[in-house]
């Protein structure tokens, strides 16, 4: 079967699902019963239908199909928003609610599914489609998200509605702020730096002596193992409790993943290479510059990719055992202990946007620097 054909079929089981969605009820209680009951909700449920219909019996390219469902269910999914917020059925949803939602599932599933295979030569057009994809993806993943939470009235201890943190977000900026200055770029942009750096430095050190591989390398096997929770107290009993212990302990987790990575890439380079250099009478330091350190540049970016993400995380985590009355890591301790969930979310988000922010900043510095590897050669 092609993928046109599964294309159409999954648009006519959204269609099946849609039809009892009509007649079942909606909510229960003093929520409305019935499609009918809700004003202006009809309007959102019928584009989808039109569209799906349409695409079951005329068909279209997968790829345009894909756009257009997306479309759809964009729109489908701001009135199963309105129903649960405007019209009365929070936390009493429901079989025809549901039905409709699973509707919108199988929809999305199927619009997402057909722009993955869109495959074009103009490369803007391919990026924005392989941007849209994964976007695409996490707003449905957030829309099921409401929809359960609000749906089925999950309290807000266990749970808080996106909707619920994005308010929250939205009116605690300037305290979000202060803990991002605190934990970020303070604990973490410091600690990174000199953990990397120093891993790096050490590394060439390795390199260069060779009892240093093998009396140093097993020993910071061993203290990269040690648990952030047993290391972070003594970090805050040596350096205090402001943000320089927090950078001590990011420089602990950071060191060595950039040892291990860098020493692997500098025997990377081939042997060929090597006699070449040894045969242009290249000593170590310009063989080191001029084509080893090259060949081990994608060793390098996965170990600063790596570093990237576990520096927040460090930092997040000592801040739960000292510090000043500010930070990521305070902010989540204190607010879950009093119950405050939707603040311990966004701040969460928040730890979630720095570090995948970080994570791209240091993943485009390894496309323009090694442009010239395989890896990125096979994507143009």
């Amino acid at each position: 079967m092609s993928a046109d054909a599964r294309g159409d079929r999954w648009c006519r089981v959204a269609l099946l699902l849609m039809a009892p969605a009509l007649v079942l009820p909606l909510g229960g209680g003093e929520a409305i019963s019935r499609w009918s009951d809700a004003a202006g909700a009809l309007p959102f449920l019928l584009p989808l239908a039109g569209v799906c219909a349409w695409f079951s019996w005329r068909g279209m390219a997968i790829a345009r199909q894909g756009a257009v469902l997306v479309l759809a269910v964009a729109l489908g999914a701001w009135g199963a928003v309105d129903l649960l917020h405007e019209h009365g059925i929070a936390g009493r949803a429901a079989s025809g609610f549901w039905l409709y939602v699973l509707a919108l599932w199988v929809a999305a599933w199927r619009g997402i599914d057909g722009l993955a295979r869109f495959r074009s030569l103009d490369g803007r057009a391919q990026r924005a489609v392989n941007l849209l994809v994964p976007a695409a993806f996490g707003l449905w993943l957030i829309f099921l998200w409401e929809m359960v939470t609000v749906g089925f009235g999950v309290p807000q201890v266990l749970l808080p509605a996106p909707s619920m943190v994005a308010e929250r977000f939205a009116g605690s900026l300037n305290l979000l702020w202060a803990d991002f200055r605190q934990t970020f770029l303070k604990a973490v942009i410091s600690g990174y730096v000199l953990g990397c750096g120093s891993g790096f430095i050490v590394a060439v050190l390795v390199d260069r002596v060779p009892f240093l591989q093998r009396g140093l390398l097993p020993l910071g096997n061993l203290v990269s193992a040690l648990p952030i929770v047993g290391v972070a107290p003594i970090m805050v009993m040596w350096f205090g409790f402001d943000w320089q212990s927090k950078a001590a302990v990011v420089v602990i987790m950071t060191f060595f993943p950039m040892l291990v990575n860098t020493v692997t890439g500098l025997a990377a380079a081939g042997a060929l290479e090597r006699d070449l250099m040894r045969s242009y009478g290249a000593g170590y330091w310009p063989t080191l510059a001029k084509l080893r350190l090259p060949a081990a540049m994608p060793f390098i970016f996965n170990a600063l990719k790596i570093n990237s993400t576990l520096a927040l995380i460090g930092a997040i985590v000592a801040e739960f055992f000292g510090t000043p009355i500010v930070g990521m890591g305070f902010r989540i301790s204190t607010e879950v202990g009093r119950m405050n969930v939707d603040m311990v979310w966004a701040e969460i988000a928040l730890a979630a946007l720095a570090g995948s922010a970080f994570y791209g900043l240091v993943a485009l510095s390894e496309r323009a620097t090694t442009f010239w590897h395989p890896s990125f050669r096979a994507e143009r």
